[in-house]
């Protein structure tokens, strides 16, 4: 079974930004997500980055590890669930790549109602897998459910 293994972080400067390799615009939302009253196992998020997009499905757990499934998917398919069958806000984002070490670093930097935002993310091959840690990175979110895109739709980080 597809396992994503992520762990998340705040980030403390602007340090990183002279690494970054490439940066993509990203508009996201949620068909079904977790911590809605109807969805307690799963959300299914429809994504677009650039001129691609992805139908995303991840199991409902807190932590650094749960089963996901991403298929992609046509983007004007992609736009047209964003536009009709959304609930709720959408993500916008910038995620720059920024290579550190063995890993790449994405740095989503949050716009819309989340702007002022910025998170860390590194993935992993094992929940436990050494990694090198950039003088940039602050303190670990993973276990922090404010933190998860799901969240951050009906809780917008603008209102904390």
């Amino acid at each position: 079974m597809p396992r994503e293994i992520e762990r998340k972080f705040l980030v403390r400067s602007d340090a990183w930004r002279r690494q970054v390799v490439r940066s993509i615009p990203m508009v996201q939302g949620y068909l079904t997500r977790m911590g809605h009253p109807e969805c307690t196992r799963s959300s299914v998020r429809v994504r677009v980055a650039g001129d691609r997009a992805w139908l995303n499905i991840k199991r409902a757990e807190l932590g650094v590890s749960r089963l996901e499934f991403e298929y992609p998917i046509p983007v004007e398919e992609a736009r047209e669930l964003l536009g009709r069958l959304a609930m709720g806000a959408l993500i916008e984002k910038t995620r720059h790549e920024v290579p550190v070490g063995r890993h790449v670093w994405e740095i989503d930097v949050f716009g819309g109602a989340n702007a002022g935002l910025v998170l860390a993310e590194i993935e992993l091959e094992a929940a436990d897998e050494p990694f090198e840690r950039p003088e940039w990175l602050g303190e670990e979110v993973s276990h922090d459910p404010r933190y998860y895109n799901t969240s951050l739709v009906e809780h917008p980080y603008s209102r904390w």
